[in-house]
């Protein structure tokens, strides 16, 4: 607990430096023609988004991964500021942030123009550097694998762990994935998620850990500055694909992905209202349980606007959060 004020000024930097980072971004994307393309069957309302800069990713990456090199650097000289165990979910969010800007970039300039890659393609990459990390979260940094609330001490998964493991990371990509259709709406889940996270892990002081989130936290809403409505930049695969996998190990870091459904509640249900579609069409060869999926489109659809949905939203995972942070102080 101690630490707590490198943390909030680690944050603080974090945000400083999105921020001045931010305009150059957007005038090198500008310059590059790097716009999004809108999907020709979302809600009309969206076509004024069109060849609104994209890859916005980029503002959240860099400055969070100088952050964490020069903490590194630091501790190396004498100085306990950062230490190894945010590496993986560095290499996480790079990881994913890379497959993520070809994504982006297939989707812009390659052949698939409008689509991306193939979803078959992506998600297999996904798998793939989802079962590397669950194995290294086991196997190297031996991370709790289960914190049940009123266990004294953490459960032993097994076997189970590693496809547990790798369903929520690939999972959890994916659904933030989903969440980022809206001005603002993925950032601000995702930095109340990694706040949550990040106290979660000062509680078990874990500092490392906890820094590293609230890196993120100064980094989104740096990069909030930019892509609040009407947004002048748009996070794209780049990011989405990149924080909610690098979510998913910081939760399984600290060992309390149980409360993931609440703590990433949004994201959550988007990633069900996909699934949930997809069926319900299949089984009633064309019928649709929402107006248009993912969620946030079928409250657009009901005459929400788009303010309104992400302010909305953002009130539903703060109430959520609240919840899940009082289930870890359970004994």
């Amino acid at each position: 607990m101690e630490n707590n004020p490198i943390a909030i000024a680690i944050s603080g930097l974090s945000f400083m430096m999105t921020v001045i980072w931010g305009d150059p971004l957007i005038r090198i994307l500008k310059t590059w023609r790097i716009g999004k393309i809108i999907r020709e069957d979302g809600p009309d309302q969206h076509i004024k988004k069109m060849g609104t800069p994209t890859m916005g990713g980029f503002m959240i990456l860099i400055p969070v991964t100088l952050l964490t090199v020069l903490f590194n650097a630091v501790s190396i000289l004498g100085y306990d500021l950062l230490g190894r165990s945010v590496l993986l979910p560095l290499l996480t969010m790079w990881a994913y942030g890379l497959l993520g800007m070809i994504d982006d970039w297939e989707g812009i300039r390659g052949p698939r123009k409008g689509l991306g890659m193939r979803a078959n393609v992506k998600f297999t990459i996904q798998v793939v550097f989802a079962i590397a990390i669950a194995f290294a979260l086991r196997d190297i940094l031996d991370v709790p694998q289960l914190i049940w609330f009123t266990a004294q001490q953490p459960l032993n998964l097994g076997a189970l762990y590693i496809p547990i493991a790798v369903f929520i990371i690939v999972g959890m990509s994916n659904a933030v994935n989903f969440t980022d259709g809206l001005d603002g709406l993925a950032g601000l889940i995702s930095a109340t998620a990694f706040a949550a996270f990040g106290l979660v892990a000062v509680l078990q002081g874990q500092n490392y850990l906890a820094r590293f989130c609230f890196s993120l936290v100064g980094a989104l809403f740096g990069f909030l500055w930019f892509n609040v409505h009407p947004a002048m930049l748009i996070m794209g695969d780049t990011g989405s694909l990149a924080l909610g996998a690098t979510l998913a190990v910081v939760a399984l870091m600290t060992g309390y992905w149980i409360i993931i459904p609440l703590l990433a509640v949004i994201p959550v249900s988007e990633a069900l209202s996909v699934v949930i579609q997809v069926l319900y069409f299949r089984a009633t060869k064309g019928k649709r349980f929402f107006r248009m999926a993912p969620l946030h489109h079928h409250f657009e659809l009901l005459g929400w606007s788009e303010t309104q949905v992400v302010q909305r939203f953002w009130l539903i995972s703060l109430v959520f959060t609240m919840l899940g942070i009082a289930l870890v102080f359970v004994e």
